[in-house]
């Protein structure tokens, strides 16, 4: 972080967009403020092309002004129903919004709107980090106004609500989620207040639909550490509202000296794992839920102690359940999610086996494309404490890992689907799609990928006739 005095500010916002928002300003005799996380990231200096600006005044009359003086390259959009205004430049955008202050009701997050002041629209602000705003106008060009000691919160890492937390977060709930948010990208810590605020109004979520609130997720999930805003939203009573499934594996039970692991933390390690290892949203979302179904499958069995058989399966039935009610995407994204969760058993039951071919040719047939991603899901689910054990299981992953590569090497994914089809069963047996034809289908692939039989059409012939003599039927060619 780097503390800019007024000079030093005005030299940052020394460009072409802001001194031309400043002239359009001035000659329409309107107050104009650039706010919020653009002057925070300044301050950061971290890089922002998304530019808001507050007008005491009408924020879409900047907004034309300005359109006039950058000429037919800029862009505008204008949303009277809303009062703001949008101008895209080179690649920039900028918001224009009235100031105004807010009241809200107590079921709806949607404000009622009056103009206002700066300070007015300021005490509206989410968090202090993002309430502070920088004059543009040419005789105040540069000047900081920061009424809630942001600059001081940002120097010291803290997350804090310019008014009454508790307000703050009753009036919109999505803020909590945000609070959450911005702790976790910027690797803040949440005030006191402001914490304990989340927690007595952590039921207002209830209100925020799921699309916002799966806007957030998405951010914390591509922050660098996930563990700490799951951990946040955990410990706030946010968690068991949005996603209870994840938060009902925080339990250890235990009988006699035998007692199963904290399944809610090994999963954020497994998360965060995945991060370290360069994985995307969507393998982050599979490591979330990749244990998900543990809470169904727990037993106790006296031989074994607890056991969590098919969990994996059960937690995949689970995963279009969670994405609908979060309005996460049920596509090709989802059906990833389902087949890494199905399938991140099967590389730890090869690891602790024999890493045999065949089984080897299997897991990269079911996988398909996403065998990589399934192998670093794997790896990074691997968080025993024991040394010994952690080093065996990597190093099987690591046999793994070249038997795939040897395989793809030999074009043996090329060579998995038998080169006799379900169209040909059909019109050799005169069958319509049936399980029958299935069946025989499974039987061809299942010999290719053990290596019964060579991927060849002469002995896969005398392999289909004989299976299919087994369950009755006749060829009719």
């Amino acid at each position: 972080m780097k503390i800019l005095t007024d000079a030093e500010l005005a030299q940052a916002l020394d460009s072409d967009i802001f001194h031309t928002i400043s002239a359009a300003a001035d000659k329409l005799g309107l107050e104009c403020y650039v706010v919020g996380g653009y002057v925070r990231d300044l301050f950061l200096e971290r890089p922002s092309n998304d530019i808001d600006i507050v007008v005491v005044g009408s924020g879409i009359s900047l907004a034309s002004e300005l359109k006039q003086q950058l000429g037919r390259k800029a862009h505008l959009s204008v949303f009277r129903n809303f009062g703001t205004a949008q101008v895209k430049w080179k690649g920039m955008e900028v918001e224009f919004v009235g100031a105004r202050k807010e009241s809200y009701s107590h079921d709806s997050r949607k404000p009622v709107v009056e103009d206002g002041t700066l300070e007015d629209d300021q005490n509206r602000r989410d968090f202090t980090i993002n309430a502070m705003a920088v004059c543009l106008n040419a005789e105040r060009y540069g000047e900081l106004v920061d009424p809630f000691y942001g600059i001081e919160d940002l120097e010291d890492g803290i997350i804090r609500t310019p008014l009454d937390p508790d307000v703050t977060f009753s009036d919109d709930p999505l803020r909590m989620m945000r609070c959450v948010r911005f702790a976790a990208q910027l690797n803040f810590m949440i005030e006191d207040e402001t914490f304990e605020a989340l927690s007595r109004n952590a039921e207002r979520i209830r209100i925020v639909s799921g699309e916002r609130i799966k806007d957030e997720l998405n951010k914390i999930m591509m922050t660098a550490t996930p563990s700490r805003g799951f951990v946040d939203l955990h410990r706030s009573g946010l968690l068991q509202l949005i996603l209870p499934e994840l938060a009902a594996l925080d339990i250890v039970e235990r009988r006699g000296d035998k007692a199963h692991k904290n399944n809610f933390y090994h999963t954020l390690e497994v998360v965060d794992n995945v991060c370290r290892r360069g994985g995307g949203l969507w393998l982050r979302w599979a490591a979330l839920m990749h244990d998900i179904g543990k809470t169904r499958c727990k037993r106790w069995e006296p031989a074994q102690g607890w056991t969590f058989h098919n969990h994996n399966y059960v937690g995949a039935k689970m995963v279009p359940q969670i994405f609908r009610r979060l309005a996460l995407p049920l596509d090709a994204k989802m059906k990833y999610v389902q087949k890494l969760v199905d399938l991140h058993m099967r590389p730890i039951v090869i690891a602790d086996e024999e890493v045999t071919d065949s089984a080897v040719r299997r897991l990269m047939n079911d996988a398909g494309d996403d065998i990589d991603d399934l192998m670093t899901l794997c790896e990074a689910d691997i968080t025993s404490k024991n040394e010994v054990r952690k080093r065996m299981f990597l190093e099987n992953f690591r046999m793994v890992r070249e038997k795939l590569a040897d395989l793809k090497e030999k074009d043996y994914k090329r060579l998995l689907q038998p080169c006799i089809d379900g169209n040909e069963i059909m019109q050799m047996f005169a069958l319509p799609p049936c399980r029958e034809v299935g069946q025989l289908k499974q039987a061809l692939k299942d010999a290719v990928l053990d290596n019964k039989v060579p991927n060849e059409r002469e002995p896969l012939m005398a392999l289909l006739l004989e299976k299919a003599k087994e369950i009755g039927l006749v060829c009719k060619n």
